[in-house]
C-alpha cells in the first residue's frame, strides 16, 4: 500500500525539518546576542558546546517519533514488524546528524533568516533525491550519488526494512555505517566552523 510506504517515510522528512531547523536558528539567536561569546571567558572546549547545546534536542525528536509511530500503527495500520532497538539505533544516529548538520549551519549563518534558508536549500534534495517522494532506482545516477550522501536516503531505508520487512541489526547496517560516517564529516566540520568562529 502507498501508505505503507510514505508514512514511515514521513518520520525521516519530519525529524530532518524540524531538528536541522530548530538547532541552527536557536543557535544562529544565541549567535546574534552574543550568548556564544560569553563562553569565550570560560573553559568550555568546543566540543562540549556542540553536545550541550544539541542534547536538549533529542527529546523532541524521541516525542515526534512516538506521535508519527503511533499515528502510522493505530490510523495507518502500518505493521511494525522488525526490533524497536534496531530503529532507535537508527534513529538514534539519523537524530545527532540532524542535530549536528543544524549546529554547523548556525556556524555559517549570520543572522536567523539566513540560517532557515541554508535549511530549506537543504531540505529540498533531501525530500527529492532520497526516495521519499519517487523510487530510488529509477533516478538518474547523478541523483543517485547526490542522494547516497544524504542521510535521509540511509533513515529511509533503515525504518521501512524495520518496520515493513522486519528487519534486524544484520539486514540495516549497510545503512547505519553510512549514517555514522556522515555523522563523523559533519561533526568534524561543525568543530573546525566553531572554532574559526570563535578566533
Amino acid at each position: 500500500l502507498t501508505s505503507h510506504n510514505i508514512v514511515p517515510g514521513l518520520l525521516g522528512v519530519i525529524l530532518t525539518m524540524t531538528l536541522v531547523m530548530i538547532t541552527s536558528i536557536a543557535l544562529t539567536r544565541e549567535a546574534e546576542r552574543g550568548t556564544l561569546e560569553a563562553l569565550l571567558s570560560t573553559p568550555v572546549r568546543p566540543l562540549e558546546v556542540m553536545i550541550g547545546k544539541t542534547t536538549p534536542y533529542i527529546f523532541v525528536a524521541a516525542i515526534q517519533t512516538l506521535i508519527v509511530i503511533t499515528v502510522a500503527y493505530f490510523l495507518f495500520e502500518v505493521p511494525f514488524q522488525g526490533p524497536f532497538l534496531a530503529l532507535a539505533a537508527g534513529l538514534t544516529l539519523f537524530t545527532f546528524v540532524n542535530l549536528i548538520l543544524g549546529f554547523l549551519i548556525s556556524t555559517v549563518a549570520t543572522s536567523q533568516m539566513q540560517a532557515m534558508q541554508m535549511t530549506f536549500f537543504l531540505f529540498l534534495p533531501s525530500i527529492l533525491m532520497s526516495g521519499f517522494m519517487f523510487p530510488f532506482r529509477a533516478m538518474p545516477v547523478w541523483a543517485r550519488t547526490i542522494g547516497e550522501c544524504l542521510p535521509i536516503t540511509h533513515f529511509l531505508r533503515i525504518v521501512r526494512e524495520v518496520m515493513l520487512k522486519g528487519a534486524g541489526y544484520g539486514e540495516i547496517f549497510s545503512d547505519l555505517w553510512p549514517l555514522g560516517v556522515i555523522l563523523f564529516v559533519l561533526a568534524s566540520l561543525g568543530l573546525l566552523r566553531y572554532r574559526k568562529t570563535l578566533d
